[in-house]
């Protein structure tokens, strides 16, 4: 039983170890690009509004592939856009083409009524790839804020004191034991 513990105990740490890891790279690597960090052509989007429930819920993370120029979106696709100083997550429910433009009529799903403007093409960003992280949103603001942002520098340094200091207490243990 102790050694099944023990196993849970490291498994545990590794795991949250890992996802420490991962949560300071993408904290860090926002704050170097002065923006959305992007991975292989995708980005990480936190779900603020609740408009594309149940699709996905508000505080998840979903991951959007960026808009290549020239790409043609379809009904039904949902797209990442810029509108006025927003960025907006919404399905394309209706596309026209006018004057050589493409034009997306874009809702959320737990919207009544759609959009009140057309959706650019220069205005998308990208389009969601189906990927969602339900709920972990809430962590990376979090984690991006000026006190998530400390606490990522200081939780891993305190536990290499910790880590050091058990080190230390276990040598001067043996070392007693030694000269007894």
């Amino acid at each position: 039983m102790k050694k099944a513990i023990r196993i849970i105990c490291k498994v545990g740490s590794a795991v949250g170890f890992i996802l420490l890891c991962l949560l300071t790279l993408i904290v860090l690597s926002t704050k170097a690009s002065g923006g959305e960090p992007t991975i292989l052509g995708h980005q990480l989007k936190t779900v603020l509004s609740g408009s594309m429930e149940p699709t996905f819920q508000t505080g998840s993370i979903i991951v959007i592939e960026l808009a290549k120029k020239g790409t043609a979106y379809q009904k039904g696709d949902i797209i990442t856009f810029h509108s006025e100083d927003k960025l907006i997550t919404h399905r394309i429910i209706d596309v026209k083409k006018a004057n050589g433009q493409w034009l997306y009529t874009t809702k959320g799903d737990n919207n009544d009524g759609p959009d009140s403007d057309y959706v650019l093409s220069q205005n998308i960003v990208g389009k969601y790839t189906s990927f969602t992280v339900p709920y972990a949103g809430y962590i990376v603001n979090y984690a991006t804020s000026k006190t998530g942002s400390a606490l990522l520098l200081f939780i891993p340094g305190l536990l290499l004191v910790f880590s050091a200091g058990r080190t230390i207490v276990k040598e001067l243990k043996k070392v007693e034991a030694k000269n007894a």
